[in-house]
């Protein structure tokens, strides 16, 4: 596989790539080798204020679109994503560490989602209300809410970028997105492409540097009116309530601890093969990552043995080498934190049934892991592990399961396996979680509502309720003289 130069990345205003005001830059680093590989642009006050100032004409500009030319560029944009997609994902698993094979499949999906925004966009429609008085005509108007700042995460640098971006402009808002800085190339190139397919200058911005600084700088000026942030509960809650403070529209995709309940009657094979799978994909740094196993007892050694062969059967290396299926953790913090995490799961009794520690000395690698008999009290049953751990535990019945699946705070994701119809009913109607997959690995597919519940955010980043929160409803009541 041939390996692309790193790109230096610039910041993006008023449809210009840019360095920041004063120079500044920050060094991206390799997660597979530890070493610097890039720089991306570090913006500052004067930055941001002519980002927002091009959003605004961005958004004067882009609103007056048709909804069909609107589609046309965005189409046009995903077919230049398409185009480009191997040579991004390069790029991506440069400065993500995952897999060539995720990368790529990333970059695809991300065209598939920015052309079903774009088709929906065409379908945003108002009604016309009968009237109580024949004099009079009521208009119910669906118009575009304004100028949006997004915040991303650096797990799925172009994935959770792209559903924020094409139901922002699919609405005719504009949008200035705060992308990663430890993985800010693809992002960068995501947006080059629309910039290309010819969206007016400053429909489409973005920013690199500070993350506190941008997000408390962005979210209370006046120009903005919607906020949208994917990343950790705690962080979350803050920006969620700055923007309560300021009556700004938020969606909040926050973290999960997704249960995965095994029912006695389940199938182990499929079970093993789908979960396993989800759980060391990007090396388990997804927010709909499955952490907790529910198994049933009866059948808990034998999916135990089966999925410790799984994850042992997995080739850990640089994302681009040839077979590779488990690429680094995205920077030294996620070593750290998966050492905490055995520490203290061995402490508390849990076993180790494979993996458990740290591969080599250079890049950030992690071995898959298995944990069995985790107590309740462990830390990796009550905090989201964000790496790639499987935590086991029995039970004896369904509605134990459940609840337990239930105690935690968080309700983004949840997996369930099961052959029964009357275990099916139980768990779409017992677990509560925004998601649910019954038999089979996520399909976030962009026409499917993507949020959770609890203290894992609200709102949604697929599917039409999507396109709600970057719209505002207008009543209009006209009486004829």
């Amino acid at each position: 596989m041939s390996i692309p130069n790193y790109p230096h990345t610039q910041l993006l205003i008023n449809g210009e790539w840019c360095d920041a005001a004063d120079g500044k830059t920050l060094d991206v680093v390799n997660p597979a080798t530890g070493q610097p590989i890039g720089k991306v642009a570090h913006a500052g006050r004067a930055d941001m204020d002519r980002a927002l100032e091009a959003a605004q004409r961005g958004f004067e500009a882009w609103r007056k679109v048709p909804a069909q030319e609107r589609a046309a560029i965005m189409r046009k944009a995903a077919a230049i994503v398409r185009q480009r997609a191997e040579d991004i994902a390069r790029v991506m698993t440069m400065e993500q560490g995952k897999p060539y094979a995720e990368s790529r499949i990333e970059m695809l999906a991300a065209s598939d989602i920015i052309e079903w925004f774009a088709d929906e966009g065409r379908r945003v429609y108002g009604r016309i209300v009968p009237s109580r008085n024949l004099a009079q005509q009521s208009l119910v108007h669906k118009e575009p809410i304004g100028p949006v700042a997004a915040f991303t995460p650096w797990n799925f640098p172009v994935n959770q970028v792209v559903r924020k971006l094409s139901a922002a402009l699919a609405c005719g808002c504009s949008i200035i997105v705060k992308a990663p800085e430890e993985t800010p190339a693809s992002p960068a190139a995501l947006l080059r492409a629309f910039v290309e397919a010819g969206v007016p200058a400053g429909a489409v911005g973005l920013l690199y540097g500070n993350p506190a600084e941008i997000s408390s700088y962005l979210i209370p000026h006046p120009v903005i009116r919607k906020v949208t942030f994917t990343g950790s509960t705690p962080v979350g809650k803050q920006l969620a309530a700055m923007a309560g403070q300021h009556m700004k529209r938020a969606t909040m995709e926050l973290g999960g601890h997704a249960p995965v309940i095994v029912a006695e009657d389940a199938d182990i094979e499929l079970a093993v093969k789908a979960s396993g799978s989800a759980k060391f994909r990007n090396a388990g740094q997804v927010c709909i990552s499955p952490t907790r196993f529910l198994v049933h007892n009866s059948i808990k050694e034998a999916f135990t043995s089966a999925l410790v062969k799984h994850a042992e059967s997995l080739k850990v290396g640089d994302g681009l080498t040839e077979g590779t299926t488990l690429g680094p953790l995205a920077n030294s913090r996620r070593l750290e934190a998966m050492a905490k995490i055995l520490e203290n799961a061995r402490a508390t009794g849990a076993k180790v049934a494979t993996g458990g520690e740290r591969i080599g000395s250079a890049g950030n690698f992690f071995a898959p892991t298995v944990l069995t008999n985790v107590p309740l009290e462990a830390d990796v049953f009550n905090n989201e592990p964000f790496g790639p751990i499987a935590a086991i535990r029995g039970f004896d019945s369904l509605e134990d399961a459940i609840q337990e699946a239930n105690r935690l705070p968080y309700g983004l994701a949840g997996y369930a396996y099961t052959r029964s119809l009357r275990n099916q009913h139980l768990l779409s109607h017992g677990v509560e979680v925004g998601m649910l997959w019954i038999n089979q690995p996520a399909t976030p597919t962009a026409e499917l509502p993507f949020g959770g519940v609890k203290d894992s955010g609200y709102g949604s980043e697929g599917g039409p309720e999507a396109m709600e929160a970057y719209l505002v409803t207008k009543t209009v009541v006209t009486t004829m003289v």
